[in-house]
């Protein structure tokens, strides 16, 4: 999509001599990027953020993103983004406060460097799962996170699955939110596997509609027909406990494929695999979008009763999750990237999901 130099060879009549073809090509060049698109970059998943700029053939802009020696967050950009379109990509992942300041701040910097407009890529947005209150005296975290970025005077948002929908709506009317399904990247990795009886399976009654968008881009893409749907009922004894589960489908003799959104501690989604084995299926396999496995979250996935378990690199890798053989890693930089462009060049976005 963006500048590849032997493209742009092709836009020049041939009867030039070399120097003015080389001035040409510099000219075309500039006017593509003349609408003056920036991508910078927080320390929150730089290896996303540098895959991002090559797909687009484009370089990261140059800042200093670090802390000072007390620790606290220290921002400075080295080039002129005055009248530009940036586009800072920094996930608010662990350690969660640490990027969410180095967001916050990022955006005061570009804002008063006289940007024209800022759109921030949150590949993972972290305190989406305190949506509601569901006990008396505890914040709403998503809706006060929206409300901070919006204070400091952010102009659009792009998200890759929200813990929920309804965390678009605690921004307001001014600042509209992307909220990109991880599921396209998923579909294509299970579409090329030979499947018998697929059943797509929640582990939750709040994720049946992600499960349900994730069979019906299946059934549409590869045309497999009679994919199944079942849900899992879980009741927690306290946060990252699981006490007791039971299966609302048939899975006897399928291929299960668990669909969510995130995996923390990963107990849900093991205990889940285990329950759908004892049901009879033939081979689990999962699919997040977010893998953040905290804790003995990896471990417990290297142990599970899961085939495989897929994730995206919305969040940074480790070399304890490269060493687990059943978890797989897809790139949700092409997604982003044909989104950042998208939004760049004032195309459609839902037309990437079609």
């Amino acid at each position: 999509q963006a500048t590849s130099p032997e493209q742009l060879l092709k836009q020049i009549p041939s009867e030039l001599s070399a120097e003015e073809e080389r001035l040409e090509l510099a000219v075309l060049k500039a006017k593509k990027h003349g609408g003056g698109l920036k991508l910078f970059s927080g320390n929150g998943n730089l290896a996303l953020s540098l895959e991002i700029a090559r797909i687009l053939g484009i370089n990261l802009g140059k800042a200093t993103v670090g802390q000072f020696a007390d620790g606290e967050v220290n921002v400075q950009i080295h080039e002129n983004v005055r009248g530009k379109d940036v586009y800072i990509i920094q996930p608010t992942c662990p350690p969660v406060n640490n990027n969410l300041m180095e967001l916050l701040l990022m955006v005061s910097t570009l804002n008063r460097a006289s940007a024209r407009r800022i759109t921030i890529v949150i590949p993972y947005y972290g305190y989406a799962r305190q949506d509601r209150k569901m006990q008396a005296r505890v914040p709403i975290s998503a809706a006060d996170v929206a409300r901070l970025l919006e204070a400091m005077g952010i102009d659009r948002v792009v998200a890759v699955d929200l813990h929920c929908g309804q965390i678009q709506g605690f921004f307001g009317p001014r600042v509209p939110v992307d909220n990109l399904d991880g599921g396209i990247v998923g579909i294509d990795h299970f579409g090329s596997k030979d499947l018998y009886n697929p059943v797509i399976v929640s582990p939750d009654a709040g994720g049946v509609y992600r499960a349900k968008k994730f069979k019906e881009g299946l059934a549409h893409k590869y045309e497999m027909k009679d994919i199944g749907l079942a849900m899992i009922i879980k009741q927690r004894a306290r946060a990252g406990t699981v006490d007791k589960m039971d299966l609302v489908g048939d899975v006897n003799d399928c291929d299960c494929i668990i669909v969510d959104d995130m995996i923390d501690t990963a107990g849900t989604i093991c205990k889940a695999a285990a329950v759908l084995k004892e049901k009879g299926a033939r081979r689990v396999f999962a699919f997040a979008s977010h893998g953040l496995l905290s804790g003995p979250g990896n471990d417990r996935i290297s142990k599970s009763a899961m085939e495989e378990c897929v994730i995206l690199n919305t969040i940074p890798t480790s070399p304890q999750r490269q060493a687990n053989e059943k978890l797989v890693v897809l790139s949700v930089a092409p997604l982003l990237a044909q989104t950042i462009f998208n939004i760049h060049a004032k195309k459609s976005i839902s037309a990437l999901f079609k």
